[in-house]
């Protein structure tokens, strides 16, 4: 659904992403929004309520002047996924409130779109790919249309040549995240495309969607939070690592 024409009129929300190497708070109160796209990574766990309290300091809220808290459920970084969701999850639980979980590969194409000249009535196809090491893709399919985005892939790991097939196999207007350039020629965009490989504003972007998920009434109980890992393995063994380089035609290290 469309957003509310006036800013009086919006939920006031909290939301949290450390699903990639940069950390993302965003507020929606009163005399808002405010947002905040800093440096993350291993340093999130120590950073991230810090710069809670600094955002609501900043609009002169206290934390019972929230309603919603929305967080980045995945998939990203392991430890990133379970940072944000076990704030998000201590905070709702302190204060009594539902959780908002956003899908993290769909804040990529919120923040193409919002980096485009797509307007709200248009229909527009979006291909998000992250680098998910390991020669591997955390990837989905979006549609935007009256407003609204819809799910035309959940999110999934691929490798190379299995994401390049979904690409080939379903039309979209545009290609958005870090994969792209991660594995430049190795990956191939499909043709006719627009490319937003660098995001403007991840933060700015999660809160949209959390201000209209929360605007549609959704919500879950703290107790259910949980990070979208997508993989259950999160290193490789030496024996791995050659075959992977083998495959890519990259000359082992030297002794």
């Amino acid at each position: 659904m469309p957003l509310p024409a006036s800013p009086s009129l919006l939920p006031c929300v909290l939301a949290l992403d450390t699903a990639t190497e940069r950390l993302a708070v965003a507020l929606q109160a009163p005399g808002g929004p405010w947002h905040l796209d800093a440096e993350g990574g291993a340093a999130a766990s120590a950073t991230l309520l810090p710069q809670v309290k600094s955002l609501l300091a900043q609009a002169g809220l206290g934390w019972q002047g929230l309603q919603h808290i929305a967080y980045g459920q995945g998939p990203g970084a392991f430890t990133g996924l379970r940072t944000a969701c076990a704030v998000a999850q201590g905070l709702a639980y302190g204060l009594h409130l539902r959780l908002l979980p956003i899908d993290s590969l769909l804040i990529v194409a919120e923040d193409a779109r919002g980096q485009s000249d797509v307007v709200a009535d248009e229909s527009w196809a979006v291909a998000v790919a992250m680098d998910a090491r390991m020669d591997e893709i955390y990837g989905a399919l979006y549609h935007w249309q009256a407003g609204c985005w819809q799910v035309l892939r959940a999110p999934a790991l691929y490798t190379l040549p299995a994401w390049q097939a979904v690409c080939l196999a379903q039309p979209v207007q545009a290609v958005a995240g870090s994969a792209w350039a991660a594995f430049g020629e190795r990956l191939r965009r499909p043709e006719g495309t627009d490319a937003w490989l660098h995001e403007s504003s991840r933060a700015a972007a999660l809160l949209r969607l959390a201000v209209q998920a929360a605007a549609r009434g959704e919500g879950s109980d703290p107790a259910e939070a949980l990070p979208l890992y997508l993989r259950d393995k999160v290193a490789q063994t030496t024996a791995e690592r050659e075959a992977v380089r083998a495959a890519a035609g990259v000359p082992a290290p030297s002794p």
